[in-house]
């Protein structure tokens, strides 16, 4: 019968004791965590749950400070300044946007990032974008001017499902003066989005007497036409509805006098985006 070996009747040197292992830093799960490496804060304006106008279904919208243009029909000129947002982290965001993730799922809905202008803060933008599409498994939106397209990285892309982009203009002088900055950037960030395939909703304000005139139609629709990635165009008629948010602000609204433009004109523009082939609404 084997019998089991006897131990030693020497037993063996107690190993020298080690200091307890200190907890190794949590790694960085976010592009924006890894760029930062603290937790990403931003400022806020506001959100809310909106349907039909800042992208597909029912959206959680987060509506970033700051903005580098001072569009002429801004209908919220009190996001402009990044200084008069609220410093919010991007985990109180997420624990609310979390509230009503299955509301929004169950309504063919996701997220959008929206301002202001998102890309002034690039890195919490991406730090939203990426959490709400893989923490809260969202559709994910960003709605841009495009002038800051530069600052949108690739991996800020990558968590984004839809482009929202605005074009105001085709005619540079037009465009500068809508706005009061150039032009070329936001059509040079329309084109990096054709490479990489990204999906891209246009959204073009019919302005009459301002962006109303047939050369700065044809040339958007010529060119979002000619993208190949454009799945949607948004003829937005021009309002006034936030004319009063000027008039506090104790700036003046210079197209107070501008009227809005009738359902056909609206008709007529959208049109000529069907024309070249695109899905006007």
């Amino acid at each position: 019968m084997t019998r089991l070996a006897l131990a030693p009747a020497t037993p063996p040197a107690t190993p020298a004791a080690t200091p307890p292992a200190t907890p190794a830093a949590t790694p960085p799960t976010t592009p924006a965590a890894a760029a930062t490496r603290r937790p990403s804060e931003g400022s806020l304006h506001s959100w809310d749950l909106s349907t039909g106008v800042d992208g597909p279904g029912t959206r959680f919208v987060t509506f970033l400070s700051g903005c580098p243009l001072t569009c002429l029909y801004c209908h919220n000129p009190d996001t402009w300044r990044m200084r008069d947002g609220r410093r919010t982290s991007a985990d109180d965001v997420i624990a609310e946007a979390a509230r009503y993730v299955r509301f929004i799922s169950a309504a063919g809905g996701g997220a959008t990032v929206s301002g202001g202008e998102p890309l002034l803060q690039p890195v919490f933008t991406g730090e939203l974008l990426h959490r709400m599409k893989h923490e809260l498994g969202l559709h994910t939106a960003l709605d841009t001017s495009g002038f800051l397209g530069v600052r949108a990285t690739d991996a800020l892309l990558r968590d984004t499902d839809l482009v929202l982009l605005d074009i105001k203009s085709w005619d540079p002088a037009t465009y500068r003066k809508v706005t009061g900055r150039p032009l070329a950037p936001t059509l040079d960030f329309a084109r990096r989005l054709a490479d990489l395939g990204q999906e891209v909703h246009v959204r073009y304000v019919l302005v009459p007497g301002l962006t109303d005139a047939p050369a700065e139609v044809e040339g958007v629709a010529a060119f979002a036409g000619g993208l190949g990635n454009v799945s949607r165009v948004d003829v937005l008629p021009f309002h006034k509805l936030g004319e009063a948010k000027w008039q506090a602000l104790a700036m003046p609204f210079t197209l107070h006098d501008t009227p809005s433009p009738t359902p056909g004109q609206v008709a007529e523009v959208r049109e000529v985006f069907r024309a070249h082939g695109l899905n006007a609404v």
